[in-house]
């Protein structure tokens, strides 16, 4: 019976030596991944070729190389960078959302920056483009559909093809590019929140998106752009890639990126998700839900000067609770949250803003509609997967790095 003893006390000790070399060498394999090199840092491939050209530099907070600003960088290699042109948040990354941004000069380059988020100054002007010969665009994207950055894009591409001047994209990883979702944009619902018939959740890095609007011919009169993209290295679709630098001020950390697909909706809705609080895009609630042991309440912020609900106590959920790990497993967007957040508000006509704005955010009124209509999450999902599937088949064609899938 002691020999017995010994020989299953052996056999376990030996299972659970066998599984810690395991997991060890599973964690050495994942720490020995090379780190991702992105488009930025590989000046050995652009820099020669920018060299007595005249350049434009579509830029924000997100565009470095290292811990330096790109048009730093390009300064001191002696690159004549004549002009900069900032997205929506600005060249700084400091402005509110949808807050207008303004025609500037860099005060610490004297460069003079463009606006390209305005009611009017969307499409860099052929005036404008006269003394450029090529534009650099490099922006960190989120892979959402109506994050505005590839709207941005559609737009530079668009005059670089109408005025030729050739168009460089450093690309970036997408830290949502692990999966696809969401239903299809309808074109009769295209606005800056929203210009192609691609998903929420699209899953292209934005030098594979530009490649799709160039191949699908979607800029004006089918025109398409000079392009070259400089891609990442050490970079696929199953990489879950960390953000070194936030990409817009109610973008904060990877939580907030991983919950943006899901909870962007509630901006089309008297549903806030914690602007003006010090968590942006990781709660959500409002002031006539249940009452319950967490709630928070918006004041006027960095990046959120007149948040919904000001000053207002709002119920809700707090999903900084949720496993970071959990989220980078997320493989669809979550419809839950609405729909019950609808039946909270009592089914109140309310809770959709009269402005459209929700309907422009999901891509169409067909989610409004199923939500109003007592659809559950589910049944949400279904009715656009043979669309998603004829989306997945176009996608294939753009992509410049191994899918997940």
């Amino acid at each position: 019976m002691y020999i017995e003893y010994k020989h299953q006390h052996f056999k376990e000790y030996f299972k659970l030596s066998c599984y810690l070399l395991f997991f060890s060498l599973q964690i050495n394999s994942i720490n020995s991944q090379p780190d991702v090199i992105v488009g930025a840092e590989r000046t050995d491939i652009y820099l020669e070729g920018l060299l007595n050209k005249r350049v434009g530099l579509v830029a924000n907070q997100t565009s470095k190389i290292k811990k330096e600003h790109l048009v730093d960088v390009l300064l001191n290699e002696g690159i004549n960078v004549v002009k900069v042109f900032s997205p929506e948040h600005g060249f700084r990354g400091k402005s509110d959302a949808g807050e207008k941004v303004k025609d500037e000069i860099d005060l610490q380059t004297g460069l003079p920056i463009y606006s390209l988020y305005g009611k009017t100054k969307r499409k860099p002007s052929k005036e404008i483009l006269k003394d450029i010969d090529v534009i650099i665009f490099d922006l960190q994207d989120v892979g959402v559909r109506f994050y505005t950055y590839i709207s941005s894009l559609h737009y530079v591409m668009e005059a670089c093809a109408e005025n030729n001047v050739n168009l460089i994209i450093l690309d970036r990883p997408n830290p949502n590019g692990f999966y696809i979702d969401g239903p299809i944009l309808d074109l009769g619902f295209r606005s800056f929140v929203g210009l192609h018939p691609v998903p929420v959740v699209h899953g292209m890095t934005i030098g594979e998106y530009a490649n799709m609007i160039n191949g699908e011919k979607w800029l004006n009169n089918k025109v398409q752009c000079s392009l070259n993209v400089i891609p990442c290295l050490n970079y696929d679709h199953s990489t879950r890639y960390i953000l070194p630098v936030p990409p817009s001020p109610n973008l904060p950390n990877m939580r907030s990126i991983y919950l943006y697909p899901s909870l962007c909706f509630f901006e089309g809705t008297n549903v806030s998700i914690g602007r003006g609080t010090d968590f942006p895009f990781q709660v959500f609630g409002a002031p006539y839900f249940n009452k319950t042991q967490f709630s928070f309440t918006p004041h006027a912020t960095y990046g959120a000067k007149y948040p919904k609900h000001k000053l207002k106590t709002c119920y809700g959920l707090d999903l900084r609770i949720l496993p970071i790990d959990s989220l980078q497993n997320i493989n669809k967007l979550n419809f839950k949250w609405l729909v019950n957040s609808y039946r909270l508000s009592k089914e109140s006509e309310d809770f959709f803003n009269k402005n459209n704005f929700f309907n422009l955010l999901a891509g169409s009124d067909k989610l409004m509609n199923l939500v109003k209509g007592g659809a559950n999450a589910s049944h949400i999902y279904d009715t656009y997967q043979k669309d998603l599937k004829n989306y997945k088949i176009v996608r294939k064609r753009y992509l410049i790095y191994k899918d997940f899938e």
